[in-house]
C-alpha cells in the first residue's frame, strides 16, 4: 500500500497478543501447508547479525553486503535501471522471482523503480510487477528484526520496509497480492512449492480475448545454493522458467553450478558469464534465445528507445451495475490508467451491497485446502485493500471504511471444527479461552469453550467505500437503464433510456441523446449487474436469487452494556456500531448514534426487497436462538426497526462468475458472489483487470477455470 499500514497485530487486543504470536507452526504433514522458515544468526564480515537457513545452512545474503549483491547480480544482472527507464506510457513490466527470502531483493528493485519514476516522469503511467515465491517464509516477527537491522544499515529503505512489514501476509499457502498504488508496483507472494506455484500462473493463453499471452521479463533466480537445495534447480522449474519467458526474457544469477548453466540452456536461454559479487568470482546471465518459431535473438537486450506496441490496449471501459462488483471493476481498471464508466438504473449501492455494514470475516476451511480456498484468499487481500483506503479516508476527511473489530464465531455453523483450524497462523484465526472470549464479547452465560477468534475482521462502511471510488478521476457514475449492448469488431455500443424520474445524470458531449434514449461507445463492457445479467446477455448463466433482509435499530446506553461488544457469528451474524456521516443517505439512521445489526434473512427464489416486519422478527428469533442470554437485552417490539432487503446472486457450484463471455472479445463479466461480495469482489475485480490487460492474475489457472462463466455446470440452473 502506498503508506505504512499498521501491522497485523495492532488488529489483535493487546491482552490476547500472547496467545497471538506463539512460536513458529511446526511442518504439518500435509504438503501444501506452510512449515516457517527457521532463522540461525552469525556475524558477517563487518561485525554485523546476518540470519542463516535453518533448513538449508545457506546464507540469505552475502556476508559483504546483501543489498550491494541484490543491486549487482539481480538489478545490474538483468539490465533493469536500463529496461525499467524505457518502459512505454501503460507498459507492465514482470520480474519472477525464486526465493523472496528476507526480500531484500523486493526491496532493492522498489528502491530503483522509485528513483526511476522521478528522473523519468514519463513512467507515471507504467506499472512494475513482481511475482515472487517462497515455500518456507520467514515469520513476521522474524522478518521484522531482520529489516529493521537492514533499515539502519540502509536508512533509504526505512519507509519501504515499514510497508512491506504491515502488508506482509499471514503465512497460509497460495497468492497473496500487495498493491502499492502510489508506486504503480504490485507484488503477488506465492508461498508454497516453487514449481507448483509457477505452474499455476496462467498465461491465459486459451482466451478468446484478443490480448498476447501474459509472460515474464526478467528472472531473478534467488534459491539457495544447488548444493543445499536441490528442488529450485530441478528439471521442473526450468520447465516453468521456459514455459513463462518469451523471446528476449533475461534471467540472473548468483550461481554458476553445471546443474543451472544446463538447465538454462536446455530451456532456450543463451548464457554469459559475467563477474560476480564479493567472494564469488563469476555469476550468470541469460537472455532467451528461441521464439516459437526457433528464431535467434542476440543474447544484448534492445536497448532502443522506441517505444514498444501494446496491443488492444482499452482506453475506455464501461461497467454496468453499481453494486460492490461494478464498484470494484471500476477501481481496478481505473488504477491501471483507463476510463470507466459506472452504469445503473439506480443509484450506487442501490442494492444488495448497500447495507449499512458488512462483516469481513473469513469462512474458513481446514488449511489443507486454503490455497485453492477462493474465500480466504480474497478475504486476506480485502483485508489489506479496505485498510489501504482507510488510509485514503483520512486523506479526504471522510468516514473509514473498515472498522477493525476482529469478530468471535461461536461455531454454531461452520465448515470447520476447532480442531481443523488449529495450524492457522494465530493471526489469521485462533481459539480463546472461555474467559477471553467472555471478556471480549461480554457474553456471560453461552457456553463459548469452543470458539474461533479472527482478529482481523471488521465492519465495512459500504457508502464510505463508494464516496472513496467515485473520487477516483477516472470514474464516473451515470445512471442510465441498459436495454441492449452491441459488440462490433472494433468496439461495444451500449443502448439505455432514462427514466424521467432519474436525477444526476451525467450526459456527455458526445453522447447520443434522442428524447430520453442515450448510445454509448465503449472498448469493452464489464456487466457486475447480478441476477438481471442475464437479462442483457444470455451468456451469462441464471443465477440462484435469494431474498436476504437485514434489520438494526438505536441502542439505549443500558442497551449497550448487555450487547456484545463485537461482531459475532452463528447461524446469521450481528455488530454494534456507530453511524458515521454519509450513512442516512443510503438507510435510515442518525449520525452519531449507536447501533445494532442483525440477520440477515434467507429466502430461496425472491426477488421482492420490499421490508417485511415478520423478517425482522425472524432475524430476533435467529440470534435468541443460538444466544439465548441476548433475548431480555434485545427490543421484544421489532415493527419499528429499520430493514433493508437486497437479491444475493448465486450460482449452482458456489463460484462467481469472472471472465471473458463466451464468442466474445470485448464482454466480460463480475458477478454472482452470493453474500461474499465484500470479501471477494476486490480480488475478483483485480483479476478482471490482469485478463482484460494480459497480465498475470493473482488466482491459480485451476481457480479461474472456477470462475470462468462459461463453465458448463453454472448453465445447469433454467
Amino acid at each position: 500500500m502506498s503508506k505504512a499500514i499498521g501491522s497485523i497485530s495492532d488488529s489483535i487486543p493487546r491482552r490476547f497478543r500472547k496467545q497471538a504470536e506463539q512460536p513458529p507452526l511446526k511442518p504439518s504433514e500435509y504438503p501444501n501447508v506452510i512449515t516457517p522458515a527457521k532463522i540461525v544468526w552469525q556475524t558477517d564480515d563487518t561485525g554485523n547479525s546476518v540470519p542463516v537457513s535453518g533448513e538449508f545452512g545457506d546464507v540469505y545474503f552475502s556476508h559483504v553486503d546483501g543489498l550491494a549483491e541484490s543491486r549487482h547480480v539481480f538489478l545490474n544482472g538483468n539490465q533493469l535501471p536500463e529496461r525499467l527507464a524505457i518502459l512505454a506510457a501503460y507498459q507492465c513490466f514482470t520480474i519472477a522471482e525464486l526465493g523472496f527470502g528476507t526480500g531484500l531483493n523486493l526491496l532493492a528493485l522498489w528502491q530503483l523503480w522509485r528513483q526511476l519514476r522521478t528522473t523519468h516522469p514519463e513512467l507515471i503511467t507504467s506499472r512494475l510487477h513482481l511475482i515472487t515465491t517462497e515455500k518456507h517464509p520467514i515469520p513476521l516477527v522474524d522478518l521484522t528484526q531482520i529489516l529493521t537491522l537492514w533499515g539502519q544499515r540502509a536508512p533509504e529503505l526505512t519507509t519501504l520496509i515499514g510497508q512491506l512489514l504491515a502488508a506482509y501476509p499471514p503465512l497460509i499457502s497460495g497468492c497473496h497480492r500487495l498493491n502499492f498504488i502510489s508506486d504503480n508496483f504490485t507484488v503477488d507472494i506465492w508461498l508454497g512449492d516453487a514449481a507448483e506455484s509457477l505452474a499455476k500462473l496462467d498465461t491465459q493463453l486459451d482466451s478468446h480475448s484478443s490480448n498476447q499471452p501474459a509472460h515474464i521479463d526478467a528472472w531473478f533466480l534467488d534459491g539457495f545454493a544447488p548444493s543445499c537445495n536441490q528442488s529450485l534447480w530441478a528439471d521442473s522449474i526450468f520447465a516453468q522458467v521456459q514455459r513463462l519467458s518469451h523471446l528476449g526474457t533475461t534471467a540472473a544469477t548468483y550461481s554458476c553450478a553445471g546443474v543451472v548453466k544446463r538447465g538454462l540452456q536446455d530451456s532456450g536461454f543463451e548464457i554469459k558469464k559475467v563477474a560476480g559479487f564479493g567472494r564469488k568470482r563469476d555469476m550468470l546471465t541469460a537472455v532467451m534465445k528461441l521464439a516459437k518459431d526457433n528464431a535467434s535473438v542476440s543474447s544484448e537486450v534492445n536497448k532502443s528507445k522506441e517505444s514498444p506496441i501494446l496491443p488492444n490496449r482499452p482506453t475506455h471501459i464501461v461497467a454496468i451495475g453499481a453494486g460492490i462488483a461494478g464498484l470494484m471493476s471500476a477501481w481496478s481498471l481505473a488504477n491501471r490508467g483507463i476510463k470507466v464508466t459506472m452504469l445503473d438504473k439506480d443509484a450506487p449501492l442501490s442494492g444488495a451491497s448497500g447495507n449499512p455494514r458488512a462483516l469481513l470475516a473469513p469462512k474458513m476451511t481446514p488449511i489443507h485446502h486454503v490455497d485453492e480456498h477462493l474465500h480466504t484468499i480474497g478475504y486476506l487481500y480485502s483485508s489489506r485493500f479496505y485498510r489501504y483506503l482507510n488510509q485514503q479516508a483520512a486523506i479526504h476527511a471522510t468516514p473509514p471504511i473498515l472498522e477493525p473489530t476482529g469478530a468471535l464465531e461461536i461455531l454454531v455453523k461452520s465448515n470447520v471444527s476447532v480442531e481443523e483450524i488449529a495450524d492457522y497462523p494465530y493471526e489469521m484465526a485462533t481459539t480463546l479461552t472461555t474467559a477471553q472470549a467472555e471478556e471480549i464479547t461480554g457474553l456471560s452465560t453461552l457456553d463459548l469453550s469452543t470458539n474461533l477468534y479472527l482478529p482481523q475482521s471488521g465492519l465495512v462502511n459500504p457508502q464510505a467505500i463508494k464516496n472513496i471510488i467515485l473520487m477516483h478521476p477516472l470514474i464516473t457514475f451515470q445512471q442510465l437503464a441498459v436495454t441492449h449492448i452491441d459488440e462490433t469488431e472494433n468496439n461495444v455500443r451500449i443502448i439505455g433510456h432514462i427514466d424521467n424520474d432519474m436525477q444526476g445524470n451525467d450526459i456527455k458531449k458526445n453522447d447520443t441523446v434522442t428524447l430520453d434514449a442515450i448510445t454509448l461507445d465503449a472498448d469493452s463492457v464489464v456487466i457486475c449487474a447480478a441476477y438481471e445479467g442475464h437479462k442483457l446477455d444470455s451468456r451469462i448463466a441464471k443465477c440462484r436469487t435469494i431474498r436476504g433482509q437485514l434489520s438494526w435499530f438505536t441502542t439505549t446506553t443500558e442497551q449497550q452494556t448487555h450487547l456484545p461488544k463485537i461482531p459475532l457469528k452463528y447461524s446469521g451474524y450481528c455488530a454494534p456500531f456507530l453511524a458515521q456521516k454519509g450513512d442516512a443517505e443510503l438507510n435510515t439512521m442518525v449520525e452519531g448514534q449507536a447501533q445494532f445489526l442483525l440477520g440477515a434473512s434467507f429466502l430461496d427464489a425472491d426477488t421482492d426487497t420490499g421490508i417485511r416486519p415478520q423478517e425482522n422478527q425472524q432475524n430476533r428469533e435467529k440470534l435468541i436462538t443460538d444466544i439465548p442470554e441476548l433475548d431480555s437485552s434485545l427490543p421484544t417490539d421489532t415493527d419499528n426497526w429499520q430493514a433493508r432487503a437486497g437479491i444475493r446472486t448465486q450460482t449452482i457450484d458456489y463460484h462467481p462468475l469472472v471472465g471473458l463471455l463466451a464468442d466474445s472479445k470485448r464482454l466480460w463479466t463480475l458477478s454472482a458472489m452470493g453474500a461474499k461480495g465484500y470479501a471477494l469482489a476486490p480480488l475478483c475485480a483485480e483479476t478482471l483487470a490482469d485478463m482484460m490487460l494480459g497480465s498475470f492474475s493473482p488466482l491459480s489457472a485451476a481457480m479461474i477455470a472456477k470462475i470462468s462463466p462459461n463453465r458448463a455446470r453454472v448453465h445447469a440452473l433454467k
